[in-house]
């Protein structure tokens, strides 16, 4: 179960949601805590974590089932959602995007979050596609902001950090954070998965899931 500071911060993100003040937030989260959740089977993980075992073992090298152990092991469903993606990283030298994917993963196997759930509460959208083209152009459709336009206009943001090839993080005009990875499957073939967070709920994330949806396919249009 979440630890006292993700409960709090829990707290908050239900009265951010639902008007309540702290008192009755906390007590309704309470209950929700009081009821006996049952204990997923270890075919059931990829299911709960949005990814399957094959993609995750292919970029991991580890299945969910042992994810789940190994992180049991070091008592990680205590820790905060930074530790524990740290702690994949370092430990198990799995790429920063993967590790977060481990991590949101297993938060989501433990029951520390909802699909499309952050542990403070807020919400994320997410959302990934493959182009036959290569990952250069791809990285470029999004970074140039030449180029951007044709496919994203009218949008507002700020560019935190980029890699290039690799990842962009991105602050939205509405203050939500954006994050882009981006990976080569071929001499002609390239990957992105962006992930939207801070949304304020279930409702925003489905607007923002189905925004990315739109926009991706003019993005392919593009690219053609």
């Amino acid at each position: 179960m979440p630890t006292d500071k993700d409960f709090k911060r829990l707290v908050r993100g239900r009265m951010q949601k639902t008007g309540e003040s702290y008192t009755a937030a906390r007590a309704q989260l309470r209950k929700q805590k009081s009821v006996t959740i049952a204990v997923p089977r270890p075919a059931q993980y990829a299911a709960i974590a949005g990814k399957s075992d094959a993609i995750i073992k292919e970029r991991t090298g580890c299945t969910w089932e042992r994810w789940v152990k190994a992180l049991d092991r070091a008592k990680a469903e205590t820790w905060p959602h930074r530790e524990i993606a740290k702690y994949v990283m370092e430990k198990y030298k799995i790429p920063a995007w993967w590790a977060q994917t481990v991590t949101v993963g297993y938060e989501r196997i433990k029951g520390l979050r909802a699909v499309g759930q952050r542990r403070d509460g807020s919400f994320e959208a997410n959302k990934s596609k493959t182009f036959p083209v290569p990952l250069e152009r791809l990285y470029d459709a999004f970074h140039n902001v030449r180029t951007r336009p044709q496919w994203l206009p009218g949008v507002k943001f700020t560019v935190r950090t980029a890699t290039y090839g690799k990842s962009m993080r991105i602050t939205w005009a509405d203050k939500t954070s954006l994050e882009i990875g981006f990976l080569r499957k071929g001499a002609n073939r390239s990957h992105v998965a962006l992930q939207h967070g801070k949304l304020p709920t279930q409702e925003a994330a489905t607007r923002m899931k189905e925004f990315w949806t739109e926009r991706l396919a003019v993005l392919e249009e593009v690219l053609a």
